[in-house]
């Protein structure tokens, strides 16, 4: 009987990371997550995903930290026993502020966690996989910021474009081995976090996209199965938007 998958992502308790954990072990996958001081929330997630007859595992782990990931997927592999084909880049912050008003030690954290983490997990997870022989998935997390200019999201934005762009290298890099790369865009999703931006946050979304309503974290559950299974065997490089159309419309000055 071959052995259980292993799939790894970063913050695993927050909103979209625990819906994509529970994704990953309801497709038949251990799953390996991270997590910053979250401690009652993973070891609640890890109950969920025993309850679904697979086994996770918490790591205390900053994904901007060189020496955090590189223990942090040593010791999943040793767990697990086996290389991982999967991994999620989840971890992501963000700050508000105007350009003029940005400061250098909010652009370098954001840059740190966003782009950093995203490059230093995906290069440890590619390794793996290549000594493995097995290839594997990889994803990052981008945003409508990949596309579009957000007013008082600076570093975000240029976070989010820079992994947009790495996701495409990397796709290319990673290819003969048998890596397929490819990022997911959400576009308005309804979590704590979001709710707290503004008190009418899914009203104020939904109005503007075409689907007329925001979306939630198991919205972007389908594409990451999908991205990660047989059925994307030949996609790779390509970013799936799943904002429910809110980025696709232009900004049209007459009446519809």
């Amino acid at each position: 009987m071959p052995p259980t998958p292993l799939a790894l992502i970063t913050a695993g308790p927050s909103a979209i990371g625990r819906s994509f954990v529970l994704a990953l072990a309801g497709a038949g996958h251990d799953v390996a997550f991270t997590h910053l001081g979250q401690t009652g929330a993973a070891a609640d997630l890890i109950a969920a995903v025993a309850a679904l007859g697979r086994r996770a595992r918490a790591w205390e782990s900053d994904a901007s930290d060189a020496a955090q990931v590189q223990a942090f997927h040593a010791e999943a592999a040793a767990w697990a026993g086996v290389a991982p084909q999967v991994m999620v880049n989840n971890a992501g912050i963000q700050t508000w502020s105007s350009l003029l008003d940005l400061k250098v030690d909010d652009w370098n954290r954001v840059m740190a966690t966003n782009l950093r983490g995203t490059f230093l997990n995906t290069q440890a997870a590619a390794r793996a996989m290549i000594a493995a022989g097995h290839g594997g998935a990889i994803i990052t997390l981008g945003s409508g910021c990949n596309k579009l200019a957000f007013p008082k999201l600076v570093d975000y934005t240029a976070s989010k474009g820079g992994i947009e762009q790495f996701t495409k290298v990397a796709a290319v890099e990673l290819g003969p081995h048998g890596i397929r790369v490819n990022c997911i865009a959400p576009g308005a999703i309804a979590t704590e976090r979001t709710a707290a931006e503004a008190g009418d946050y899914a009203a104020t979304w939904a109005k503007v996209t075409p689907l007329r309503r925001v979306g939630v974290p198991e919205d972007l559950t389908g594409p990451l199965l999908f991205l990660i299974s047989d059925a994307a065997a030949f996609v790779t490089g390509q970013t799936i938007w799943v904002d429910g159309g809110v980025f696709s419309q232009a900004n049209w000055p007459y009446e519809t």
